[in-house]
């Protein structure tokens, strides 16, 4: 039988759910898609966000072939095949570009993906790459510099779980609709909770219990749990999941270990993934812990690491360690408000040019151009010397993005970057 969640698969934008931070009427991808001026792109996210979905959606609105191929079983010569075809239908008579949307594109090696540059440079086809990774690092530059654009798909809501729910259990064609099965609220929303985001997980648990239940029969939370082989915490709107890691998340940047490790108890007995939880200590960790406690961040990598490895119930005390060392360790966020600076210049000003003699001189030609010239190697005068690093302008306006607190180490760092000062 095919699965619930591969038939339920919007047919239309309308039934599409998610992603609204780039995808609602009149946003400038909406408006590409129905002008027919959508270019190649690239898709990032978790799984079960709608990656998939979309490609395909944008397939039907627009005027060219579509091909869909996965990257972990497709390899050099089938593609090679395919991008023949492309050409052919290109430049024949009916001059059709061949639309390709290659899943987890990250599994293909440097070699395979710069197999497709020419004929994107060529025109001959548009591109769609789904991926589970970060593009930047997954996906060769190359391809990044001809994609226009790099769209980040989010974990789905509660919400938009529920709403996707409703509607399969509402839909009797495609969905469960035609089955005779009662749901209990509380159902749903377990089912939305467990699911952790994946709108995959969510209907196929939801089609695996309506099909396995006795006609007449009332599906309850109870239901819910035995399927999914965990317990359900019911977080409703006043006290959703993403409330509790914000808590957590809050109560460590207050310095307050009983009321962090309170919250995390609770999402761990909502049974949220553990690797949610792992991640979001691990952006703690250098976000409000940072330069005031610079090992934090290998120790709470550790202690995620660890509880991966033992899993629950276990890995609760793994977790714990985390979270108390961070709630009490000394307190910075330099780190993030230097690059949140950094990053702002780069976007809003015309930064410069990187200085000459800091650019690489290890190649034929380097030389000529005078680049590496007049480089000061720090280690030949005792591990300092003065030198300008910044470009031009900024090095004029005297920019300054990491401003050091005196919490914890990070004193240290300070009086050290203010010796270096009074050097110059």
């Amino acid at each position: 039988m095919i699965p619930l969640s591969t038939r339920m698969r919007p047919q239309n934008f309308d039934e599409f759910t998610g992603q609204e931070h780039f995808l609602y009427p009149g946003s400038l991808f909406y408006n590409s898609i129905k002008n027919r001026s959508f270019e190649s792109a690239v898709f990032f996210g978790p799984p079960g966000t709608g990656k998939t979905t979309l490609a395909r959606l944008i397939a039907k609105e627009m005027d060219g072939d579509f091909r869909e191929i996965n990257a972990s079983v497709t390899g050099t010569k089938e593609f090679k095949e395919l991008l023949d075809t492309a050409y052919t239908d290109f430049y024949g008579l009916e001059k059709k570009t061949t639309y390709f949307y290659i899943d987890e594109f990250h599994r293909w090696n440097k070699l395979q993906q710069d197999s497709l540059l020419k004929a994107l440079e060529e025109g001959v086809i548009k591109f769609i790459g789904s991926t589970t990774e970060n593009p930047y690092f997954a996906i060769n530059n190359a391809i990044i510099s001809r994609v226009r654009n790099i769209y980040e798909f989010k974990r789905l809501t509660s919400s938009h779980i529920e709403k996707i729910l409703q509607r399969a259990i509402k839909d009797r064609e495609r969905g469960v609709g035609a089955i005779n099965v009662k749901w209990k609220d509380e159902a749903i929303a377990a089912i939305a909770s467990l699911s952790a985001g994946d709108a995959r997980i969510a209907l196929d648990t939801l089609g695996f219990i309506a099909e396995n239940m006795a006609s007449g029969d009332c599906v309850t939370r109870e239901k819910v749990e035995e399927a999914m082989q965990r317990r359900a915490v019911f977080f409703d709107k006043k006290d959703d999941w993403y409330d509790i890691i914000s808590a957590l998340q809050k109560s460590i940047r207050g310095s307050d270990p009983d009321a962090a490790v309170h919250y995390l108890a609770r999402l761990i007995d909502g049974g949220i993934d553990i690797k949610i939880i792992g991640r979001r200590l691990l952006v703690m960790a250098s976000e409000d812990i940072g330069m005031a406690y610079p090992s934090a961040v290998s120790i709470v990598n550790a202690c995620v690491q660890a509880s991966l490895t033992v899993g629950l119930p276990e890995a609760a005390i793994n977790l714990s360690h985390a979270v108390i060392l961070m709630a009490s360790a000394p307190k910075s966020n330099s780190a993030l408000k230097a690059f949140e600076s950094a990053m702002e210049d780069i976007k809003k000003k015309d930064t410069g040019d990187v200085p000459d003699h800091l650019k690489d001189s290890h190649y034929d030609g380097a030389k000529k151009r005078g680049l590496g010239e007049g480089y000061k190697y720090p280690h030949d005068f005792g591990g300092y010397v003065r030198q300008q690093y910044l470009p031009d302008k900024l090095f004029k306006e005297g920019v300054k993005y990491y401003i050091p607190t005196e919490n914890g180490s990070e004193l240290s760092f300070k009086k050290y970057l203010e010796s270096l000062e009074r050097k110059k």
